[in-house]
């Protein structure tokens, strides 16, 4: 699974595959327009990997789709009534804002971070704090999203477990994330499990060139 574009300001690229030997993946990367400037990111992990993985993590992408301009607590929420039936999933979210900011917030163990060029090169800007529990089983008790201010050329990084957590040697900040997610997805991908990768970068107040 590969897919890139723009959203307003916002370039972004998602790659994805199935554990190896199965067709369907649990493994979701959701992009979509919320309005007022907004774009929501979610990656979606649902628990294991095959067809009961890949129907809760397509449940709690339609959510999404269907509530996009909800906060992002009300998201996760929303997402763990409609997959209580499911496997459930690890959900991360995070949202793009017109003022430069990202608003993140994630339960399981998908990784989010936002990375920026240092003077040393590549700099870890910020991570995101996720908290322990399974979206559609158990929710911890308060949901809490933070802020991250962002500056243009900065990247989000959201992973999956099946991707190794060193991936970071495969980005060059200069080249789109069409190339950032491929370069990663195959280097980077365990060979036990689904893999996802979503990168998303705002260019700030110029408009992008088709």
């Amino acid at each position: 699974m590969f897919d890139h574009g723009f959203v307003n300001r916002v370039e972004w690229a998602v790659a994805g595959r199935a554990y190896p030997g199965h067709d369907a993946s649990g493994d979701r990367g959701v992009v979509l327009d919320a309005g007022g400037g907004r774009v929501l990111f979610g990656v979606l992990d649902g628990l294991g990997h095959g067809s009961g993985a890949a129907e809760a993590a397509d449940r709690a992408a339609r959510v999404l789709a269907e509530n996009r301009s909800e906060p992002l607590d009300v998201l996760l929420v929303l997402c763990h009534r409609a997959m209580a039936d499911t496997r459930g999933a690890a959900v991360s979210l995070a949202s793009f804002g017109a003022d430069e900011t990202v608003h993140w917030l994630g339960v399981g163990n998908v990784e989010s971070r936002v990375l920026t060029a240092g003077p040393a090169g590549i700099a870890v800007r910020a991570t995101m704090l996720l908290t322990a529990g399974i979206v559609g089983y158990r929710l911890p008790p308060t949901l809490q999203p933070q802020s991250i201010p962002v500056r243009p050329g900065d990247l989000l990084l959201m992973s999956t477990d099946g991707i190794l957590a060193d991936s970071d040697g495969a980005i060059d900040l200069a080249r789109s994330t069409a190339d950032i997610t491929a370069a990663i997805l195959d280097s980077y991908a365990k060979d036990t499990d689904d893999a996802l990768v979503l990168a998303a970068r705002h260019r700030g107040a110029t408009d992008p060139v088709a």
